[in-house]
């Protein structure tokens, strides 16, 4: 069993599909990613997860080897890191992340509080999901981050610095477009676009909102990205809520 089947596994198990897993997170083809699941399953002696055409569910037996696969992986990282340290000259950094977008506004004030304390001080910057910027914290890759809470952060610590509205996107000429404000119901019948779970966070908000609202959610497409989400919103005449 090599390091890379552990990392394979796991982006499988986060994205909840092959083909994402394959195409998002580890630039590969998915019948290269599928033969290397099968050889994990077959060195580990039993099915870890079940294939359909909705994508992949673990096993009992993928669930109980998935916390151990993560424990794997960041123990792996946090020595790989260690050595790096080791072998580097002392100099102050603080690595930081952000969730991708959030940079814009936070980070004039952010770099100004950090050079201010700690003057000299070299500060690395990265930008990405939050399941992914709790991965690295954990890992030791970075000292803080601006992310949204995920459900699986380990023995994180963490404090609200704001809190982000949800806002409906649609295109300008939509007929709610002119609306000041717009009700759950009223979307119930439109074409709707959902987060995907590479952002779970955000799509755990959203469904919780038409929960809540007692609409029956059912969205027709699924993105990874605001970029994908506004060409496909322009595309489709869709509508979409997301974090402002």
């Amino acid at each position: 069993m090599e390091l890379r089947h552990l990392r394979y596994f796991v982006a499988v198990a986060d994205a909840g599909s092959l083909t994402v897993a394959a195409e998002q997170k580890l630039h590969t083809s998915q019948p290269s990613l599928s033969r290397q699941i099968r050889d994990l399953e077959q060195e580990v002696g039993v099915q870890l997860m079940n294939r359909s055409a909705h994508g992949i569910e673990l096993t009992s037996a993928g669930k109980a080897f998935l916390d151990h696969a993560r424990a794997a992986l960041l123990q792996a990282e946090a020595a790989k890191q260690a050595a790096l340290r080791a072998a580097q000259l002392a100099r102050p950094t603080f690595a930081l992340g952000f969730l991708s977008g959030s940079e814009i506004g936070l980070l004039p004030e952010v770099s100004r509080i950090l050079n201010a304390e700690f003057p000299g001080i070299d500060i690395r910057l990265s930008s990405d999901y939050s399941p992914a910027l709790a991965r690295a914290l954990m890992r030791g890759r970075l000292e803080a981050a601006f992310m949204r809470p995920e459900e699986h952060m380990g023995d994180l610590a963490s404090r609200r610095v704001r809190t982000d509205p949800l806002v409906f996107v649609l295109p300008s000429d939509h007929r709610l477009a002119a609306k000041a404000t717009i009700a759950p119901q009223e979307v119930a019948d439109e074409i709707f676009i959902l987060p995907s779970k590479t952002a779970p966070a955000a799509r755990r908000a959203v469904l919780d909102y038409f929960g809540r609202a007692g609409v029956d959610l059912r969205p027709e497409h699924e993105v990874h990205n605001v970029g994908h989400a506004i060409s496909m919103i322009t595309s489709t005449r869709a509508v979409m809520l997301l974090p402002a």
